[in-house]
């Protein structure tokens, strides 16, 4: 078992990556309902926090941002109701929207090179 796959405090997490990786390892704690909708908000007061406290920090989740446009090129479409709507609407039956985001996290930080350690 590496680092990344242990439940730790939110507090000593080093960026929005490793938080995430939190949720991933804990889903049900930090969105109990599975909604994306919540993940985002979680994400849009992440980035928020980061410009109150003049924080310089890779931020890819903001509505309009890196991720969204990876995804709407990914989709070959865009939406004016973000990522989390649109996950959630291409979830495929036996799988989740939050499975889902996961994958395409993953997906995305190959493809921009930002893997964790361990991951290929």
């Amino acid at each position: 078992m590496t680092p990344e796959d242990c439940p730790k405090p939110w507090g000593n997490c080093t960026d929005v990556y490793d938080f995430l990786n939190q949720v991933r390892l804990r889903p049900g704690m930090w969105l109990p309902e599975g909604s994306l909708q919540r993940l985002e908000s979680i994400l849009i007061g992440y980035q928020v926090a980061l410009g109150v406290h003049s924080t310089d920090e890779r931020f890819d989740f903001w509505p309009e941002g890196p991720f969204s446009k990876w995804l709407w090129q990914r989709l070959g479409r865009s939406s004016p109701l973000g990522w989390a709507t649109e996950i959630e609407r291409e979830t495929p039956v036996g799988s989740t929207a939050v499975e889902e985001f996961f994958k395409l996290l993953d997906i995305y930080r190959r493809d921009l090179g930002l893997c964790r350690s361990g991951d290929k």
